[in-house]
């Protein structure tokens, strides 16, 4: 990647959905956004208004229509799939609003999930109980998530996210299934996190009370991003 470079390039981003040969039904125009490494943002919106397609584009989980997603220095929509399956495991860290913890398996195994094909795995089980010390979950490694509460297992989510040390951290309303009281609390978590690791965050939620605690504040409407 050039120096001084953004780690994050939208270029001329465009996204048009046509399932089944139904109307196209364009979600987002012509986005142009640099994400700076170790920089916090957040973008909010009404729902509906294509906050998670963007967040999808950014991760490579979905190509644009139209324009570039560069991360990393990297062209997303021109590697193959599996080059940017391995390329999130290394580079990025998805929190979703639902926590989507495995069962049957206690926290720390949950956190340790995608480490299980990452190149610094035998790294992984300290920091994940470094990790889960500092988010207040060291005494509950045994745990399943039907023991935690809905708080709690946001937390591990967040910490799974981290586990491979990723540049960029992306989180999709990840306090969207909790109380106001555990939203703050996990919204400033994330915040002290990312200035202790350096990570870049970029945060979708429709709350602007805690898009606040972001560096940058975004805001999507009718497909088009502005700066708040």
């Amino acid at each position: 990647m050039t120096e001084g470079a953004p780690f994050l390039r939208l270029s001329g981003v465009t996204k048009i959905y046509q399932p089944h040969s139904e109307t196209p039904t364009p979600v987002l125009h012509g986005i142009d956004l640099d994400v700076r490494a170790g920089e916090a943002l957040a973008v909010v919106g009404p729902s509906g208004c294509g906050k998670s397609t963007l967040l999808h584009l950014m991760a490579g989980l979905d190509t644009p229509t139209a324009g570039s997603v560069t991360c990393g220095g990297r062209d997303l929509s021109a590697l193959g799939e599996r080059e940017r399956a391995r390329f999130r495991n290394e580079e990025l860290g998805f929190v979703f609003q639902l926590h989507h913890l495995l069962p049957q398996c206690n926290v720390l195994e949950n956190v340790l999930v995608p480490s299980l094909v990452h190149p610094r795995r035998r790294e992984a089980a300290a920091r994940a109980r470094r990790l889960l010390e500092r988010v207040g979950l060291g005494g509950r490694l045994d745990h399943r998530p039907a023991r935690l509460s809905g708080g709690e297992c946001q937390r591990v989510a967040a910490v799974r996210a981290l586990i491979n040390a990723p540049r960029l951290l992306l989180a999709d309303e990840p306090t969207g299934s909790l109380d106001r009281a555990h939203a703050e609390s996990l919204c400033g978590l994330l915040a002290e996190l990312q200035r202790e690791e350096g990570f870049a965050l970029v945060m979708v939620t429709h709350a602007e009370h805690l898009a606040r605690r972001m560096g940058r504040v975004l805001t999507l409407r009718d497909g088009r991003l502005a700066e708040d």
